[in-house]
């Protein structure tokens, strides 16, 4: 088990610099002029090529792409084209709300969506599985950002139970979980529903194996044979798209924090863009695909705690 480990994280590295290398590529070819936005639209000719000088614009890209991998390779991410502030703390100051919110999201569609999915396929074809399916396939077609408006209009503006901004600055616990849990719920109820799905159809493509006839022809209770046998051989499919599913939910908490007036990592990624920040937008990104690759690989080593039959080949 900890050489499966110590390769998946040795894995990760060369992920991690492919993750980067795309991302500032793409930045690079994406086209728009920051220096414009620094400097303003009415900036002189004169300017522009100073500033350009200066920030290291007009460098060969291998220039800078080799420039940029030594500083992240130092933990520097630079500083930003806007402020001129280093970048690392702002990202490190905002990233604690992204990540408590990403987890509170995952907490919610799994509570959620394994019971459902257990419950619709013990129910096969029953009201209860209709109504389950029902609320499956809303919960996919709905977008997180609509679902978290109508959550709060209902109850925030109509209700008045949850604050209209989704977060907190007091240290005690059961403020900052009243102000997360709207923006929390309205991640969290898509998850539960693919979630709910996917434990459906495995639990249904094991309800009928050998193994659950056996362990009900030894006098196994219900409980046993449905808990303790079949959902626990689902669940490798299920941390599988859980795994999967975090980076939809980091890609929709930016604009859930939008809506709920949030900080967070996908807040501080549409100011970037709309201020034409090369450096803080390469710097959020990357923290988003390290985030997704640490995500995969804690989802590998998982693996062979849940199924000690898992090896790496």
């Amino acid at each position: 088990m900890f050489a499966y480990a110590v390769r998946r994280v040795l894995f990760t590295i060369p992920m991690l610099f492919f993750v980067f290398t795309v991302i500032f590529f793409i930045m690079r070819v994406a086209g728009g002029d920051p220096t414009y936005s620094i400097l303003g639209e009415h900036a002189s000719a004169e300017a522009v090529v100073q500033l350009r000088l200066k920030l290291g614009l007009d460098d060969p890209l291998s220039v800078q792409y080799i420039s940029a991998l030594k500083n992240l390779i130092k933990g520097d991410l630079g500083n930003s084209l806007i402020n001129d502030r280093p970048i690392a703390p702002q990202i490190m100051k905002v990233l604690p709300y992204t990540i408590e919110l990403t987890i509170a999201a995952i907490i919610i569609g799994l509570v959620i969506g394994i019971p459902s999915g257990v419950a619709a396929a013990l129910k096969r074809n029953g009201m209860t599985d209709y109504l389950l399916r029902v609320f499956s396939l809303a919960g996919l077609s709905m977008p997180s950002f609509y679902l978290g408006v109508l959550l709060l209009l209902a109850f925030s503006v109509q209700l008045d139970w949850f604050p209209i901004i989704g977060f907190t600055r007091s240290e005690n616990f059961l403020d900052r979980l009243h102000c997360l849990f709207l923006p929390a719920l309205s991640l969290g109820l898509n998850k539960a529903a693919f979630v709910s799905r996917v434990t459906r159809s495995n639990m249904l493509e094991r309800l009928g194996s050998d193994y659950v006839r056996t362990a009900r022809a030894k006098g196994l209770s219900e409980f046993k044979v449905i808990f303790k046998h079949t959902l626990k051989d689902c669940m490798i499919p299920i941390v599988t798209v859980s795994g999967v599913y975090v980076g939809v939910l980091l890609g929709g908490a930016i604009l859930t924090e939008s809506i709920f007036n949030r900080p967070g990592l996908g807040k501080f990624l549409v100011e970037a863009i709309s201020q034409r920040d090369y450096n803080a937008i390469q710097s959020g990104l990357v923290f988003y695909g390290i985030l997704i690759v640490l995500i995969n690989l804690a989802v590998d080593i998982i693996y062979g705690f849940i199924d000690p039959r898992v090896k790496y080949e």
